[in-house]
């Protein structure tokens, strides 16, 4: 039975650190000096871990729509900070700032979204500490 144990905590921590590896750090990926603040229309929440993303349409001065990706950290620590997997819906309107991906594609990590009723909400951004922490 002890050896049983013994293969079952070995196992699992050879899984432990490639979970761990496949998390990104915000400076991987993002660049805090690429600030963006886009306003438009939600097309799609995804509500999963590791991080919840969400999809706005942006309409540029020339009238151009390009669909945006934005990350959020995970559901949890979004609860903690007030969200529910309804705070954003398809359709509405928000305003979006964050820090665009390194590689300038339509993809930023969101530091916090002003709602389509005026409510500013913290977006669990890892590049800043959550306000009520």
């Amino acid at each position: 039975m002890k050896a049983a144990f013994a293969f079952l905590v070995a196992g699992i921590g050879l899984l432990a650190p490639t979970g761990a590896q496949a998390h990104h750090s915000f400076a991987a990926e993002y660049d805090a000096k690429k600030p963006v603040t886009l306003k438009g229309a939600v097309t799609k929440v995804e509500w999963t871990n590791p991080h919840a993303r969400f999809y706005v349409d942006v309409k540029d001065e020339n009238g151009t729509v390009t669909n945006w990706n934005f990350e959020l950290a995970s559901p949890n620590v979004l609860s903690r900070n007030g969200w529910t997997r309804h705070s954003l819906n398809v359709g509405d309107q928000v305003t979006v700032e964050g820090a665009q991906a390194k590689d300038g594609s339509q993809m930023a990590n969101a530091r916090s979204v002003i709602l389509a009723d005026g409510k500013k909400v913290f977006a669990g951004s890892a590049a800043e500490p959550a306000p009520n922490q």
